[in-house]
């Protein structure tokens, strides 16, 4: 009976070690992990030769746990589908699936309006005679009543020996001598009234009873309808000096712009009856250019001058054309600051020419200190280390600034 108790004992435990060892192959480690818990009676079993002790990590809360089972490698990771991280947003008109997307007529900028005069009003040649024919019709007529005169028995003796007429008792003043009184005084007031010297850089716009019948170009002695109301224009090359106007620059400061306008009249008949002032006009088309064109003080940038009145000189032109006036240029010759910032931007003025000329003074007095310390140590007057070099430099700066500053003043 003893025999068989002692062999199933021994049978049982190495069951039991057999049940908790791990599998060959496994991580080695010490050989302490091979005893068994306290407490549960079972014995150490040792290693069988040729095999590796199994490493166990004990403790009072967990059981053996194989260490290789802590550590051991993943499979190979199977690719899970991810959706791209994206910030969601909510979806706007014509987003969304199946929805058509919402379009937007365009805008068309509104052109700004262009002065416009009556179309009728065109310049035409007006019907003119040489001077000659309304000499002539003068004469005729001053001969007529001299004749009727005559005829009527008006002429004194002494005259009519003189002009050498025959003598003649005459008819009296009767209704024929009225009419023929009346017809060589029309025929000389037509005659002399019409005579007309045209000048050059000079015209005529002609009207007759509040409607345009032309304009007289022409120069020299020439016979006009005297009926005809006669408006002179200037058509000579003009300039013209505006008085300060307000304007601005490029960041908004409020500045005061004198101008010079190089103009003249292109069509008469819209210059002298589309408008009631051409210089009115002008006076006004130049200040709404100067609202929407920025302009610098003169001195400044040449460049920014330039295009400023080139910009200028084309949007009053584009103003001035259909009433009939040819603008060739626009240009500052004056510009100054608005009175409410004048003290201001001069401080800013000074300000920054005392910052510029600091700059080009320091410039200055570095450059000669790195000469001055470069050609003695160049030419080996003196050996100098890091402290002397800037001792020297600090020494030499504030000797050629102080020098610069009893210069300037």
């Amino acid at each position: 009976m003893s025999t068989n108790t002692t062999s199933s004992t021994d049978s049982s435990t190495p069951s039991t070690g057999s049940s908790t060892a791990p599998p060959t192959g496994s991580s080695t480690g010490s050989s302490a992990g091979a005893s068994a818990e306290p407490g549960t009676g079972a014995r150490a079993v040792a290693p069988e030769a040729g095999t590796r002790p199994a490493r166990l990590i004990n403790n009072e809360a967990t059981t053996e746990i194989p260490v290789h089972l802590l550590f051991r490698d993943d499979p190979d990771p199977a690719p899970v589908p991810l959706r791209p991280a994206v910030v969601a947003r909510r979806q706007g008109p014509g987003e969304r699936p199946g929805e058509r997307p919402a379009t937007r007529r365009p805008v068309n900028a509104r052109p700004r309006p262009v002065p416009s005069v009556d179309p009728e009003l065109r310049e035409r040649p007006a019907r003119v005679l040489p001077g000659a024919a309304g000499v002539a019709a003068g004469l005729c007529g001053v001969a007529g009543c001299a004749a009727t005169s005559w005829w009527a028995g008006l002429v004194p003796p002494l005259a009519a020996q003189a002009l050498g007429l025959p003598a003649y008792a005459g008819a009296g003043l009767g209704p024929a001598q009225w009419a023929a009184y009346a017809a060589a005084g029309v025929l000389g007031m037509f005659g002399f009234g019409g005579l007309a010297r045209g000048r050059t850089g000079r015209a005529w716009v002609l009207g007759l009873f509040g409607r345009y019948r032309g304009t007289v170009r022409r120069t020299g002695l020439m016979w006009v309808n005297p009926l005809l109301l006669r408006r002179r224009v200037d058509v000579r090359l003009r300039h013209w000096r505006s008085e300060p106007m307000p304007a601005a620059d490029g960041n908004g400061v409020a500045l005061r712009a004198v101008t010079l306008v190089v103009w003249r009249v292109r069509d008469t008949v819209k210059a002298t009856l589309g408008v009631e002032d051409h210089e009115t006009y002008l006076r006004e088309c130049v200040e709404a250019a100067l609202a929407r064109v920025p302009v610098e003080p003169l001195g400044t940038v040449r460049s920014s001058a330039d295009v400023a009145g080139d910009t200028l000189t084309r949007l009053v032109a584009a103003d001035a054309a259909p009433v009939g006036l040819e603008v060739f240029s626009v240009r500052p010759v004056r510009v100054e600051y608005a009175p409410e910032v004048a003290a201001a931007m001069h401080r800013r003025r000074i300000a920054a020419l005392d910052a510029a000329q600091r700059a080009s003074v320091l410039t200055s007095v570095v450059d000669s200190v790195e000469d001055t310390v470069t050609r003695l140590t160049m030419r080996g007057l003196v050996e100098l280390d890091d402290y002397e070099r800037k001792v020297l430099v600090k020494d030499l700066t504030v000797a050629f600034c102080a020098g610069r500053g009893d210069t300037g003043a």
